[in-house]
């Protein structure tokens, strides 16, 4: 496919990057109005441009990364120069009838929440799209699927997905972060501090991934009797880990909805 991705931050970087790497026989460009801070992408057969229509008439897929008070200035652009495009949104709170309306319902719509990990191929992408979209909407899906995990979701699940998927990683690193400070305090410098935490989250999420487990399964393996795990586990519940991570993420989702 070509893929035209019409915003360079965090975000359309993140997925220029991981369709280049990890996503066979796509064409792919992206915009940013100052396009300085993106140019090395062009080292990996990106285009880059200051002009969201460039060339967008030949995209078989228009992904936009934007923030939403930037969305009706985007189309205004836009539209007018495209017809019969498949448009994936990952603006947060924009609905799909929404933007189909914007559009005066003459393109295919998806709506998409990847995160940053899709440069690494390690992306969970929700993905959710109207069934008259259905035949269109599903090499959006194996796109995102080269670029990690890409269920398919109900839409009003999607404000939710970006809390779990997107906020998630912030909260994964967090941990981490947390992590590496508690390995200093025990001895370690702070370099091996970290790569011993982070190296352990990758190990447990590819277990769960690869087994197909409930997360306690696994704990089982490595909790035994009068043991320092346990002990360890049963402290942080005591202080309300589990609690405050689940209070974090129901925040976060009040935060979206307004």
């Amino acid at each position: 496919m070509k893929v035209h991705i019409i915003g360079g931050g965090n975000l359309g970087v993140s997925i220029a990057l991981g369709i280049a790497k990890f996503s066979k026989n796509n064409q792919v460009t992206i915009t940013r109005r100052n396009i300085a801070s993106i140019l090395y992408l062009q080292e990996l057969d990106i285009t880059v441009s200051s002009d969201n229509k460039y060339k967008i008439q030949e995209a078989d897929l228009i992904i936009l990364t934007i923030k939403p008070y930037q969305v009706d200035t985007v189309l205004d652009e836009i539209l007018p120069v495209i017809s019969n495009k498949t448009i994936a949104s990952a603006v947060s709170g924009l609905a799909i009838d929404v933007l189909q309306n914007k559009t005066s319902q003459e393109h295919h719509v998806v709506r998409i929440m990847p995160n940053i990990a899709a440069q690494f191929g390690e992306s969970a992408t929700c993905i959710s799209f109207s069934e008259k979209d259905r035949v269109q909407v599903l090499p959006v899906v194996s796109l995102f699927e080269d670029l990690g995990t890409a269920p398919i979701i109900d839409e009003k699940l999607m404000d939710a997905a970006t809390v779990l998927g997107a906020c998630g990683t912030a909260y994964a690193l967090r941990y981490i972060r947390a992590s590496m400070q508690a390995g200093i305090e025990i001895g370690f410098d702070s370099q091996t501090a970290l790569a011993i935490a982070a190296q352990t989250v990758k190990g447990a999420a590819k277990m769960l991934l690869e087994e197909k487990v409930h997360p306690e399964q696994l704990i089982d393996r490595v909790t035994t009797p009068q043991g320092c795990t346990i002990v360890g586990l049963n402290e942080m519940e005591h202080n309300g880990f589990s609690s405050s991570l689940i209070k974090g993420i129901k925040t976060s989702l009040k935060q979206i909805k307004g």
